[in-house]
């Protein structure tokens, strides 16, 4: 028996026996390699286009939603925005690097004022883009995501039914993971140091 391997034996039950073995390389991101993202030219919170340059040697959470969802997307932006404050106090080097933003499937109604108010609501860097149909619908094939405007109600509004995910994707828009924002923001901060350095 190796002195190694004693000393492995020895240690307190508690310890990790993987602590005695040879680490393990680090995983690859698990969305590596996948058809998601690409460019794209949008209209910000501030009236400003926007293009998938802007973010540049950033990583950015990609979230798709709308401002009038009653439910889904205020819960996970605001897990978002939570995790991306998180950051800022463990951690500010990394949370500089991050840029949350919010991409809305319904144009229609998000218009960059109606973006202003509900992204400065979550977190002060975080951007609401907006576009026409054709942009929104470009930038939506990109990232995999699906939208479908339901049945208007008496009083004209309606429902958007969509897909939901936040992707974390690194500084040259390739992307990372999948974020578990539905899970609150200590998972989606605990899924971002995994992979952003």
């Amino acid at each position: 028996m190796t002195r190694r391997f004693i000393l492995c034996a020895l240690a307190l039950p508690g310890l990790a026996l993987s602590a005695c073995t040879a680490s393990a390389p680090p995983a690859k991101p698990p969305l590596e390699g996948a058809r998601i993202g690409g460019g794209f030219t949008l209209t910000d919170q501030n009236g400003q286009t926007v293009t998938e340059r802007n973010f540049a040697g950033k990583y950015r959470i990609m979230y798709f939603g709308y401002t009038f969802c009653p439910d889904v997307c205020p819960t996970d932006v605001q897990a978002i925005g939570a995790a991306v404050k998180k950051l800022e106090s463990s951690d500010p080097a990394l949370a500089a690097k991050i840029v949350p933003v919010f991409v809305t499937v319904d144009p229609a109604r998000d218009t960059p004022a109606v973006l202003k108010q509900f992204v400065s609501a979550f977190h002060p860097r975080m951007v609401g883009l907006t576009g026409t149909d054709d942009q929104i619908a470009k930038i939506k094939t990109e990232y995999a995501v699906y939208s479908s405007k339901g049945d208007a109600s008496p009083g004209g509004g309606y429902l958007v039914n969509h897909s939901r995910q936040a992707y974390l994707m690194d500084p040259d828009g390739k992307p990372l993971a999948l974020l578990p924002q539905e899970q609150g923001p200590d998972a989606v901060v605990t899924e971002i140091k995994r992979w952003a350095r």
